[in-house]
């Protein structure tokens, strides 16, 4: 077959994978896609990544760029065709440079971010950006799909966190904005289109991230509050006694925490179960003594004014460490008890109360019994809200039957209450005809001249997004 003979001649024979079991690239982290490629590419560089791009696009192939294959909307497995290239990009795994002074560090897309996070360690800084798949997922993923992650409160989204890309374009061109610059205004702002585009327009290879200061002390908490809108209160509260000092605010429900204790009871909870569990964490510049202080008068007022009900404050960095994770067990909690159905929504955080208590209630009155399993990043106001069978339900029969319906149910509460239906995970295949639905058609209609544009023979992971 020419293109294979054409890939095999840009990346060496060993790196062209066509035969035996592909289903680590071709099955998705949550085992709802399932496809089949033509061919797994595995190149080293940028240049045998535009070489691919470019042998492709002679032949009129389709390709899927992957990186940790950690995603959750179907975006980075091929279709089901046989006919696309899955590329991945798990060899380009090289810290470029680290420029402490410019506080800045150049790396691979497929450098793994906890390596990313470990280098800038190294050199007595932070990468800030951490979420539960850090040991798998990659930096050229978590910028495809504008990642956020734990701690957006303080340090933003993955777009924040970047200043520049390295992108191989649909034509196999290779786009040099590898800047460490944090002011330019030359033009129109190129590394925006490519980050959350999903693959969708070009192949990031690189990218320069911004790194910032150790802080001298973390300090990590839980609280049990009565309801959602306590949370809000403290999280009020938070920001005015911590003020940028605070880095992270999770928000857990009843149900979320139930399951980690039915599933994984190994994971010591240190407060008695409650409506709602908010996990704190402020970094302090000055000391551990100092950072503490803060952290107790703050629970100390909310406990008098009746915001919190009970707190924990976490002693050493291994109490700190079993905190966090109890709120990352979730998800894993939530897949042993069944197949459920996710939704990774934003809504303005003086919203979030309303919204949850009409939608559970919505939802409770359509399928009775249905358990809410809502967590998530209530500091910057995305919402992982899923929904679970009833109890003794099967799970995947229920999703079967009932996702549509659900899901219809659940947006348009989320577009009642001004919200998002992608708030960290992206569009990829699974949200593709909600968003057609649900954006603006003037939004669409730009989106479409963009991809257009960078992409005319519709060949960047097509049917994704758009």
């Amino acid at each position: 077959m020419p293109l294979i003979a054409a890939l095999r001649t840009a990346v060496g024979e060993a790196n062209v994978v066509t035969d035996g079991d592909l289903s680590a690239w071709e099955l998705d982290w949550r085992k709802r896609y399932r496809g089949r490629a033509c061919a797994v590419v595995r190149p080293a560089s940028t240049p045998e990544v535009a070489a691919v791009v470019k042998a492709c696009a002679a032949h009129g192939t389709a390709i899927v760029a992957q990186g940790g294959n950690t995603g959750l909307v179907g975006a980075s497995v091929p279709d089901a065709s046989g006919t696309q290239v899955l590329l991945s990009l798990a060899r380009l795994n090289r810290v470029r440079a680290i420029d402490a002074a410019n506080l800045t560090i150049t790396v691979d897309a497929g450098c793994i971010l906890q390596a990313v996070q470990e280098a800038a360690a190294a050199q007595g800084l932070l990468f800030a950006l951490s979420l539960a798949a850090e040991g798998s997922c990659t930096i050229g993923g978590n910028l495809a799909t504008n990642a956020g992650g734990t701690q957006v409160l303080r340090y933003g989204n993955a777009r924040e966190l970047c200043l520049g890309l390295e992108v191989v374009t649909a034509a196999g061109e290779v786009w040099d904005g590898l800047t460490g610059l944090r002011k330019d205004n030359t033009g129109y702002d190129l590394r925006d289109l490519f980050i959350g585009s999903e693959g969708t327009l070009g192949i990031i290879t690189g990218a320069t991230l911004k790194l910032h200061p150790q802080p001298a002390a973390v300090t990590t908490a839980l609280a049990a509050l009565p309801t959602l809108a306590a949370a809000v209160e403290l999280l009020q509260l938070a920001r005015a006694r911590l003020g940028a000092g605070l880095t992270g605010f999770e928000v857990m429900g009843c149900h979320a925490l139930g399951l980690v204790r039915t599933h994984l009871p190994q994971l010591a909870q240190p407060l008695p179960p409650c409506a709602w569990t908010v996990l704190l964490e402020q970094s302090d510049n000055e000391s551990e003594a100092h950072a503490r202080s803060l952290f107790e008068a703050l629970l100390e007022t909310a406990l008098e004014r009746g915001v919190i009900g009970d707190a924990a404050v976490a002693g050493s960095l291994e109490q700190s460490t079993a905190m966090w994770r109890l709120r990352e067990a979730i998800p894993m909690a939530q897949a042993l008890e069944g197949a459920n159905i996710k939704h990774d929504i934003a809504l303005p955080v003086s919203a979030i109360p309303r919204f949850v208590a009409a939608t559970d209630a919505a939802l409770l009155r359509a399928f009775p019994g249905v358990r809410l399993v809502n967590f998530g990043h209530l500091g910057d106001g995305n919402l992982h809200y899923n929904v679970q069978a009833p109890d003794g339900t099967d799970p995947a029969a229920f999703l079967r039957e009932h996702e549509r319906a659900v899901n219809t149910l659940v947006y348009d509460a989320v577009g009642a209450h001004a919200g998002s239906i992608s708030a960290e995970h992206g569009v990829g295949a699974l949200k593709r005809d909600e968003l057609a639905r649900r954006k603006s058609p003037v939004a669409l209609q730009l989106m479409r001249a963009i991809k257009q544009a960078l992409d005319p023979n519709g060949l960047m992971n097509p049917g994704r997004v758009l």
